[in-house]
C-alpha cells in the first residue's frame, strides 16, 4: 500500500477531486493548509503594494494499492497543474499495514 500525499492550490480541490473519483479513488482526506514556498504573492489594496509569504493550499491524504499508485499521482498532476510556479508537490510513502476499525480486517482490501 501507498500514501500519496498531495499540497495543491485551493482553486484546483473540485477538479482534482473529481478526477480522483473519475478513476476510482472515492476516499481521501484533506485539509487546508498555510505554507512557505518559492511562490512569491503580492497584491495592492487601495494603491499600497503588500507582499505576503503565506500560501494558502489544500493538502490531501489518499492511501491506496500498489497498482493505484501511479494512477493516483498521474491524475493529481493532471488535474491540479497551471504550468505556473506554486503548482504544489506531490508524496509517496510506503503504509506497513491497514485495518479496518468496525471489523477488524487487515491488509489491501480494507481500501476497498
Amino acid at each position: 500500500m501507498k500514501k500519496v500525499e498531495a499540497i495543491i492550490r485551493k482553486s484546483k480541490f473540485s477538479a482534482v477531486k473529481n478526477a480522483l473519483h473519475d478513476v476510482g479513488v472515492n476516499f481521501f482526506s484533506y485539509w487546508d493548509v498555510t505554507g512557505l514556498g518559492n511562490e512569491k504573492k503580492g497584491s495592492v489594496y487601495r494603491g499600497v503594494s503588500y507582499s505576503t509569504s503565506d500560501i494558502q493550499r489544500r493538502y490531501l491524504s489518499i492511501v491506496v494499492n500498489d497498482d493505484f499508485e501511479e494512477i493516483t499521482v498521474q491524475t493529481i498532476i493532471q488535474a491540479a497543474k497551471t504550468g505556473e510556479v506554486g503548482d504544489g508537490k506531490i508524496f509517496v510513502s510506503d503504509i506497513k499495514d491497514c485495518y479496518r476499525i468496525r471489523t477488524g480486517e487487515k491488509g489491501g482490501q480494507t481500501l476497498k
